[in-house]
């Protein structure tokens, strides 16, 4: 009797054992819902002006209230790591989109400041501890490893899509609501539960138990956090990853500077939103992860911070007044781009440093624990700023952009610094290793 492999027993499926169109189709939702599951703790991200008015809060209390859910993800980075290397991604994936689904349909009554602290606490956890781990590792199983940098790269071209449409939907209920803010945010808000809780019925559906996924054995072994925590290249992406972070999250802020310095509509302002965080993504996320498999995801970041820092330079010198529309537009469209394709590849980091599949989560969580720090405080301090600088109406005057801007110019050359670094590490390592060879 010919013997059976592991897989036809179990019933997992190994990478040759799905389809290509699995494959593919997998790559797809983990994708759709990355870009789709934060969607609502970073709505104001596109949708600054209204939610502000509509939750009836300051810019400084919107900054605490994503302060808080950063505060929780920064706590449940590092076990989601864990995590991802000990569950099924089936499972995390279902219970994360259901669990956010829920949550989302609260959000959208524009509940009490005190009921949105605990929301965004909740999300914290449903997004970030249960499922935050599904979207680089369930791309990793669908891919081999010398694929990784051009699949995750594409993730974030699919990202942008399912980005984009959604974002589309937000600016016909800007238009379609008016003046009308609240009843706005709460249609958007509850068509964003909705298409969430799609989402994590196709993932109970259709994702397979991977074979390799998990160690099967008790209790939760620390050894994989212990092997990430001692790889100098975990480290160097992690530093990296923070200030790329820091200022791809800081190009929002040219959402209320389009329509508070130089006038442009609040329709305008969140279609260019939409395709600064979204559209661009279909070309910058491919096109990166092409030039990262080209070349190397550290010296394309390098590149791409360079580019930034160029582009916002720009639009700090563009005169305060609507004449300067069509160029701040363009500016800010080309920030979306290098910003988003920068951010797309910096995982790919690991994989460049050859980081072992078998703590390949855990690394994963460390690169977020200390990747993603900037959401802890860049909002408050941020929103602390512009209400600083705002009139007796609320309106923010062009200093406190200025004060914003040269802040994420700052970032973005160290970030350069930091991916340089990582290249030549690596690059020493390989020698290293062909001389013993």
């Amino acid at each position: 009797m010919a013997a059976t492999t592991p897989s036809s027993t179990t019933g997992e499926k190994t990478y040759d054992e799905l389809s290509k169109g699995r494959r593919w189709f997998l790559l797809i939702l983990a994708s759709i819902g990355s870009s789709i599951i934060y969607a609502p703790a970073y709505l104001k991200a596109v949708f600054y002006d209204p939610l502000q008015k509509a939750l009836g809060v300051t810019n400084e209390q919107l900054g605490a209230v994503f302060g808080a859910y950063a505060i929780t993800a920064l706590v449940c980075y590092l076990p989601s790591g864990i995590i991802a290397d000990k569950v099924r991604m089936r499972t995390l994936s279902s219970v994360g989109f259901l669990a956010t689904a829920v949550l989302t349909g609260v959000y959208a009554l524009l509940p009490s400041l005190t009921l949105l602290y605990i929301l965004f606490i909740a999300m914290g956890i449903t997004t970030i501890f249960i499922w935050w781990g599904v979207r680089y590792k369930l791309v990793r199983l669908v891919s081999k490893e010398d694929e990784y940098p051009k699949r995750i790269g594409l993730s974030y071209g699919i990202y942008g899509v399912a980005g984009l449409l959604i974002g589309l939907i937000s600016t016909a209920v800007v238009a379609m609501v008016g003046e009308n803010l609240g009843l706005g945010v709460s249609i958007y808000l509850g068509f964003l539960a909705v298409v969430i809780f799609i989402l994590g019925i196709l993932s109970l559906l259709f994702i397979p138990k991977f074979a390799g996924e998990i160690k099967h054995e008790s209790g939760f072994n620390l050894s994989e956090f212990v092997s990430a925590f001692r790889n100098p290249v975990v480290w160097i992406a992690a530093v990296s990853l923070f200030f790329v972070y820091f200022f791809y999250t800081g190009v929002t802020y040219t959402t209320p500077y389009l329509t508070g310095v130089l006038g442009a509509s609040l329709v305008v302002a969140t279609i260019i939103a939409n395709i600064r965080n979204y559209g661009i993504t279909l070309l910058s996320g491919p096109a990166f992860g092409y030039i990262a498999d080209r070349f190397k995801p550290s010296t394309t970041i390098v590149a791409g911070c360079l580019a930034f820092i160029v582009a916002l330079g720009a639009l700090m010198l563009l005169p305060a007044n609507q004449g300067a529309i069509v160029a701040g537009v363009i500016l800010v469209v080309i920030l979306g781009f290098v910003a988003n394709g920068a951010f797309g590849v910096v995982s790919a980091q690991l994989t460049e440093g050859k980081v072992p599949l078998h703590y390949f989560g855990a690394a994963t969580g460390l690169l977020s624990v200390i990747g993603f720090l900037p959401d802890t405080f860049s909002s408050i301090w941020f929103g602390r700023i512009m209400d600083s600088h705002a009139d007796a109406a609320g309106n923010v005057g062009a200093a406190a952009y200025e004060t914003i801007f040269a802040i994420l110019i700052g970032a973005a050359v160290i970030a350069a610094v930091c991916s340089l670094i990582l290249f030549l590490y690596v690059r020493r390592q390989n020698a290293r290793n062909a001389a013993k060879d």
